[in-house]
């Protein structure tokens, strides 16, 4: 999704530079141009919303329920550890801020993996719960109740820290550009808009 999310952007800031371009021959491919960018990013953020928006159900996954039985409101992370044998590639994602005596459901992918992780933050840097999991068999589902603060593992605790940091730094560049983008549509879509005088 980045790649397309920087190409909206250099289409959209050419189409800017384009809409210049007020007579001759060349207006009137600008114009399209500038119409089928619009068109385009508002079709592609539309798609993205949807599709974000919807029930994360993952065909052949695994259904995780996270229970939150402590008396305060944690944010969990889930890592999937793909691949094992080869030095592992893990695959962090958000489950969500759960409430006590509140839970969440997550849909992994486990085609390559037979253990996750999850990890329980208070506040954004305080890492307060880790548990590591092994899957024996992937069509039972799993539920998980968060009962004590615990840190099964030091070492594959500060590897799970460095990933979810890894993954919020990649949500925060990604959540710049879209800003950036969503600028340049509304600059775009006002110029295509404007009547001329």
């Amino acid at each position: 999704m980045g790649l397309i999310i920087f190409v909206i952007f250099l289409a959209s800031i050419i189409s800017l530079i384009l809409s210049k371009i007020k007579k001759g021959k060349g207006a009137q491919w600008a114009k399209i141009f500038r119409i089928a960018t619009v068109v385009f990013s508002i079709s592609i953020f539309t798609y993205w919303f949807v599709k974000k928006s919807a029930v994360g159900i993952v065909k052949d996954s695994l259904a995780l329920q996270v229970i939150n039985k402590l008396p305060q409101t944690l944010d969990f992370y889930v890592i999937n550890n793909n691949d094992p044998d080869k030095d592992g590639i893990l695959e962090a994602k958000h489950i969500g801020k759960i409430r006590p005596e509140y839970y969440r459901i997550e849909h992994l992918k486990m085609d390559k993996s037979n253990e996750y992780w999850i990890v329980g933050y208070l506040g954004k840097k305080n890492l307060v719960y880790f548990s590591q999991h092994s899957v024996p068999n992937k069509n039972i589902d799993q539920i998980i109740e968060v009962q004590n603060y615990i840190n099964q593992s030091v070492k594959l605790s500060e590897i799970a820290k460095k990933q979810v940091e890894a993954y919020n730094h990649e949500n925060i560049k990604l959540g710049i550009w879209v800003s950036l983008d969503f600028l340049l549509l509304f600059l775009n879509m006002v110029l295509l808009l404007r009547k001329k005088k």
